[in-house]
């Protein structure tokens, strides 16, 4: 089983709501996706928000931790059996409106902070996302 390695992001606004997308209209994850050869874990996220969500205006608040799991089947057209090194980044925005690039993530939302958890479709996603949420604050503006 090879191992790939992704940068996701927690980005929050100032009404302490956090962005999850839509892949393939299949699963809700938290934006992000592959990092690739020479890309720093930030300009990957950066470059994944922009495109699953529309959002420019970032800035890096710190690196939330890091965790394991199988690829879900609707994350990559390839069927091999895949292991996802995810590295999760907080960011902030003072953006709110969702125009995402990425036609196989057609759809982000502004999910209440509460609901995340729930929302999220892999169950190692969930559990990660409840052992960082406490972590995670409104920014006043950027």
């Amino acid at each position: 089983m090879r191992a790939t390695h992704s940068a996701r992001a927690v980005v929050v606004n100032k009404e302490g709501n956090i962005i999850l997308v839509s892949q393939r209209g299949q699963a809700w994850v938290l934006p992000g996706g592959h990092i690739e050869v020479g890309e720093r874990k930030i300009e990957a996220a950066k470059r994944e928000i922009y495109e699953e969500t529309g959002i420019e205006s970032l800035e890096f608040v710190k690196e939330l931790g890091t965790y394991k799991r199988e690829k879900m089947v609707c994350e990559s057209i390839d069927s091999d059996k895949e292991i996802k090194v995810i590295t999760v980044l907080l960011f902030t925005t003072n953006q709110s409106t969702l125009t995402p690039h990425d036609k196989d993530n057609p759809e982000a939302r502004w999910i209440k902070l509460d609901e995340v958890e729930h929302i999220l479709t892999h169950p190692k996603d969930k559990a990660f996302f409840r052992k960082i949420k406490d972590e995670i604050k409104p920014t006043k503006s950027i």
